[in-house]
């Protein structure tokens, strides 16, 4: 199966660790085609977002195996792209926090 540009890439993964990495290693964390392989994740963010990638990392997490009656249910398999940016990129992460933490909320006084 061969995919396309716009199919490789899915969506950014907003999550504090993710907003993390890109603002400390410029990293950027990405949801990808279950399918897809480095080289086409690296080609569809230079072709898209005209940036340089410097490495691609991926992670893949597999579905989680549970009972519904007496059936054993099979969950969806994810995979997530961990792309580093070469010095003097766009840096395309998110400007703010996605969950800012609330001033005051812990403190015990």
């Amino acid at each position: 199966m061969e995919l396309s540009i716009y199919e490789v890439i899915r969506r950014p993964r907003v999550t504090i660790k993710a907003y993390d990495l890109n603002r400390q290693y410029q990293q950027l964390v990405l949801d990808v085609h279950p399918q897809a392989n480095k080289p086409q994740i690296a080609e569809a963010l230079e072709r898209l977002f005209d940036v340089k990638v410097a490495s691609v990392r991926i992670v893949v997490n597999k579905g989680r195996r549970r009972r519904s009656g007496r059936f054993i249910v099979q969950g969806n398999l994810r995979k997530k792209a961990i792309v580093s940016l070469k010095a003097g990129s766009v840096n395309l992460g998110v400007d703010t926090p996605v969950a800012p933490q609330a001033e005051g909320v812990m403190d015990k006084e």
